[in-house]
């Protein structure tokens, strides 16, 4: 584990935070941490080291969490205090210029700073948040899971490991669990939920003007792919990438193509369009003909007589099959598809 440094930020909270790797920077932004423990996760130390192998990576605690100052205003967790301990982490590091990983809580608090301090961000990976914080926060799993906080934290710590995170396997949903449970405390992370859910930046997303990879590999229990399409399409440079697998985090199901995906990205070396990883069911086909059609999720839904959350699946299944960032692209892969039909 690579050693702890500690940085002040302007209202006086000590944040800890780590440096290590080689190559551009890359912060990976809190939600509720421990790096410290986080470590102790094999899959998230070889994430850790496996992005370190072409990138300057650094983690932080954020405040009121793991290795960081614990003694906070309770009533000052919205994006203003977010901002200042990834001001200060920065400023401390020497950084003048990074790529931030926006990692669910960290999402809006990434794309806020990339609107207010340009010069100072190359890129954005996000990956699980919205710039709505609520919006990430309203699938029925989510809200049942935080009405453990107050009523048994060691609970919560288990459950959100292996039932909201997927960490089932043993050790790794126990340590998990651990690095949960040891992050912060039920006070603390109650306000962190609560400030959360007030969090709003869509009105800077017009300013974000750096390429953004959006990441999503959500099942339908967690965050609705909608909400990860919603933030790529407001976004003037983004791509979105729906990730094969259901488990809802990075650098453990496929962990080896999402460490190629997001180091690619962030060192900007040339990525090959993704390969068609099946092909489309008869199904997928009509939901994307009626797509090309110009029908909305809801008008799709009622000509082929389904839910509308089965629509959003199947154009999930399609986008990632075809490679597509979002409806524009699998409109142009419809299109093109109909073009050579004729032709032949």
């Amino acid at each position: 584990m690579e050693s702890l440094r500690f940085a002040r930020a302007d209202d006086g909270v000590t944040i800890g935070y780590q440096m290590f790797g080689q190559g551009p920077v890359l912060v990976w932004m809190p939600s509720l941490s421990n790096i410290v423990a986080q470590w102790r996760i094999p899959a998230l130390r070889d994430a850790y080291l496996g992005l370190a192998r072409s990138l300057t990576v650094i983690l932080y605690d954020g405040r009121g969490t793991g290795s960081s100052d614990r003694r906070i205003d309770l009533d000052d967790l919205g994006v203003e205090a977010h901002l200042r301990d990834l001001r200060a982490v920065l400023d401390h590091a020497g950084v003048q210029r990074a790529s931030l990983l926006g990692y669910y809580h960290s999402v809006a608090t990434a794309l806020a700073f990339a609107a207010r301090s340009p010069a100072r961000v190359d890129r954005l990976v996000l990956f699980g948040g919205a710039a709505r914080m609520r919006e990430a926060m309203i699938p029925a799993q989510t809200q049942a899971l935080l009405s453990l906080v107050d009523q048994d934290w060691g609970l919560f710590a288990d459950a959100a490991a292996t039932a909201w995170l997927g960490w089932d396997s043993a050790p790794s949903g126990r340590w998990t669990a651990e690095a949960f449970r040891t992050a912060t405390s039920a006070a603390v992370a109650r306000a962190w939920f609560d400030a959360a859910e007030r969090i709003d930046v869509t009105e800077e997303l017009a300013r974000v003007r750096v390429p953004s990879l959006i990441v999503h590999r959500q099942g339908e229990g967690q965050i609705p792919a909608e909400v990860s399409r919603r933030l790529a399409a407001s976004l003037p440079d983004a791509r979105l990438v729906e990730r094969p697998g259901s488990t809802p985090t990075l650098f453990m199901e496929d962990a080896e193509d999402d460490l190629r995906l997001v180091t690619a990205f962030v060192t900007g070396l040339p990525q090959s369009e993704p390969a068609v990883s099946g092909a489309l069911t008869p199904r997928e086909r009509e939901v994307l003909a009626l797509l090309a059609a110009g029908g909305s999720n809801g008008e799709i839904a009622r000509d082929l007589g389904i839910a509308v959350h089965t629509v959003e699946r199947h154009l999930g299944n399609v986008y990632r099959k075809i490679g597509a960032r979002g409806r524009t692209d699998a409109v142009v892969y419809a299109l093109r598809m109909t073009e050579n039909r004729h032709g032949a």
